[in-house]
């Protein structure tokens, strides 16, 4: 075992006993536990419970548990403000931390625990970069809120309210009540945003037990599913299984087809790419957009649907959707013992209006789109299930803005009309850093009643929970003096997402003649770990890891 690197010298074996570790325990798979438990984080306050589970699990299998710490960033408490620009950079944080703590410790073994948007992806950029035995637990989605006999969910009912708020579209006493009541407890917000997303992506790629993606956050079943990795785990390292046996190529396919037919979050394509990256293979953005064009969209969750989380989980979960796609899934060992293939045959689907057949579907297509034209030549990344049939085409007049706090400034003050595309630039993975989620601009425009008229494109990225024509991930993004970096107010942009185009109307030589006046911008940190990432960090096109 890669722990008999400590066992087998007697200062390190006296450390270890100072921590309470019994002689008779020495000769066990040492298993570390990294826990984002956080009071600050609705996804993982209820973490506690789930971690004292798997350590039962760890020791009943016959292995020791040893728990660390990792951060975790909500990013409905990030948004907004300054602090989004931490989200997505502390993914490489987690990823790091895990590799530093497994490597430095020479742990057998890995259950990484886990909920949240950045989360999720960064424990699985670590399994896979350091490729010792590992098992994910993602600790499940939050029940829906409730108000009036009508279930409500985060985005919908506090972001949204809040624009039709200002609208006078709703009281204060209402607005007030929805957000007492949107979000009920504990586990990752309702819908199928970025958490779910990554946690029914998780599942899909074999590297957590079936079923662990939808069960609920306060749910015995999410403990009992917590309680079985952690056997499983001593039986992962007892047997060698290593995470890139596990997440080959073949997995990321089944993963971003589960991802296309449960209308998951744009944020996807980052972090599938980024994992892929990590695991020593690319996953260019056509693949997303090829799988999503074979892929019925077979599950309408929030934002895009009026199901939830909850729903999903109850109609057969994610066995229940791999058994839907049937011959489109790809066989994959799991880190369950079964194969993927076997899972998706047990799986049974208890309500065809939530998990509706191939032949029958919400869509015909799969939830995301990929963009190019003049404007990305790269790619950019549309989630088209979530977009009206009416705004799949859209030709109109650019308000361009160089920070999202601009445009929020800017729709707040009615500046934005029916029919204009607005721009958001200089908010990519260098530009912002950190490519903040531009939940708040995107829920006013919905809010204002808006989203059937105004489209949105961005350097930056959007919350899972954005809905409407709101496209993201422009590459080469503006601070790399990308084709957006030249848009000026009024250039005509047209959006067709039918046709996966993204233009504006300038020529080869009007973008070559305003590029060459283009200055690289100021970095916006000069110091702080955020200054090292913006020199660090790669186009959103290639999942915006670290060179």
């Amino acid at each position: 075992m890669r722990s008999d690197a400590l066992k087998k010298r007697a200062p390190i074996r006296s450390l270890l006993h100072a921590t309470g570790l019994a002689r008779s325990e020495m000769a066990k798979p040492f298993i570390g536990l990294a826990s984002s438990f956080t009071d600050l984080v609705p996804g993982h306050v209820d973490m506690r419970s789930l971690e004292r589970v798997i350590e039962k699990g760890i020791h009943a299998g016959g292995g020791v548990s040893f728990t660390f710490g990792l951060p975790a960033i909500c990013d409905g408490i990030a948004m907004g403000h300054h602090g989004m620009h931490y989200s997505l950079p502390s993914r490489e944080l987690i990823a790091d931390e895990i590799e530093t703590m497994a490597q430095a410790h020479q742990l057998d073994g890995l259950v990484l625990l886990t909920a949240c948007d950045k989360i999720t992806p960064g424990m699985l950029m670590a399994a896979a970069r350091l490729n010792i035995p590992c098992i994910v637990v993602t600790a499940g989605p939050m029940l829906a809120g409730c108000y009036k006999m009508t279930r409500l969910d985060l985005v919908h009912d506090t972001f949204e309210a809040e624009a039709a708020y200002h609208q006078g579209k709703l009281s204060k006493k209402e607005l007030e009540s929805l957000t007492l009541n949107a979000c009920p407890g504990a586990g990752a917000c309702a819908g199928m945003f970025t958490a779910n997303t990554m946690a029914c992506a998780t599942e899909a790629l074999g590297m957590s037990l079936p079923y662990c993606g939808t069960s609920l956050a306060v749910s015995s079943k999410k403990k009992m599913i917590a309680y079985e990795s952690g056997k499983q785990i001593v039986e992962l390292v007892k047997k060698n299984v290593l995470p890139r046996k596990i997440m080959n190529l073949n997995a990321f396919l089944n993963a971003i087809r589960l991802d296309m037919s449960l209308g998951g979050s744009t944020n996807a394509v980052l972090h599938l790419t980024a994992i892929a990256h990590e695991a020593g293979f690319k996953l260019p953005v056509e693949l997303f957009d090829k799988i999503s064009k074979e892929t019925p969209h077979i599950a309408s969750i929030r934002p895009g649907g009026d199901h939830f989380m909850e729903d999903l989980d109850h109609a057969g979960g994610v066995p229940a959707a791999l058994h839907t796609l049937g011959r489109m899934i790809v066989n994959n060992p799991t880190v369950s013992g079964l194969t993927i293939k076997q899972i998706a045959a047990a799986g049974e689907v208890f309500d065809k209006n939530i998990i509706r057949p191939l032949n029958n579907p919400y869509h015909k297509q799969g939830s995301l789109a990929i963009l190019k034209g003049n404007l990305a030549p790269e790619g950019s990344v549309v989630k088209q299930t979530a977009v009206s049939a009416k705004m799949m085409k859209h030709v109109g007049p650019a308000k361009v803005f160089d920070s999202e706090d601009a445009a929020q400034r800017a729709i707040n003050a009615g500046k934005i009309k029916p029919g204009d595309v607005v721009v958001i630039r200089y908010e990519g993975p260098k530009g912002g850093p950190g490519m903040r989620e531009m939940l708040y601009p995107t829920s006013a425009i919905a809010g204002m009643g808006l989203s059937e008229s105004v489209a949105l494109i961005t350097d930056g990225r959007f919350s899972g929970g954005t809905r409407g024509p709101c496209i993201g991930h422009v590459s080469p993004e503006a601070a790399e003096g990308g084709p957006i970096a030249a848009v000026k107010d009024g250039d005509i942009i047209e959006i067709d997402i039918p046709n996966r185009r993204l233009h504006v109307r300038l020529t080869n030589t009007e973008m070559a003649q305003r590029l060459a006046h283009w200055k690289e911008p100021k970095p916006k940190f000069a110091t702080g770990w955020l200054s090292r990432y913006q020199r660090m960090v790669t186009s959103a096109s290639t999942g915006a890891v670290l060179k």
